[in-house]
């Protein structure tokens, strides 16, 4: 089954390299990013612009894509997080399943 996995980084490079990095090693098959601003509570309120990275992987590679992105993050406390797709286009789906072998 086919998973989205999400995380934030503080900078395009980054995001980046991150998202190359999993590709390569067969952990995504394909990684999404895009600028944000995030406002949250670290110490105070904070308000920062980020990279939001959006991984397709498959519910096998999931567990070696999270040691991964736990590994190479900047954070203290990375947002580290996943969503079962549930329905989509298969033929799709099934490229997500195949590619990322982890």
């Amino acid at each position: 089954m086919p998973l989205t996995v999400y995380t934030t980084l503080p900078d395009e490079a980054s995001a980046k390299a991150l998202a190359r990095s999993a590709v390569t090693q067969k952990l995504a098959a394909c990684v999404q990013i895009e600028r944000i601003t995030s406002v949250y509570e670290w110490d105070g309120v904070q308000e920062d612009a980020e990279f939001r990275v959006l991984f397709k992987t498959s519910q096998a590679a999931y567990d070696a894509l999270a040691e991964h992105i736990l590994q190479n993050h900047p954070y203290d406390e990375p947002a580290l997080w996943a969503h079962k797709i549930d329905s989509g286009s298969a033929s799709y789906l099934a490229w997500i399943d195949e590619t990322a072998t982890g």
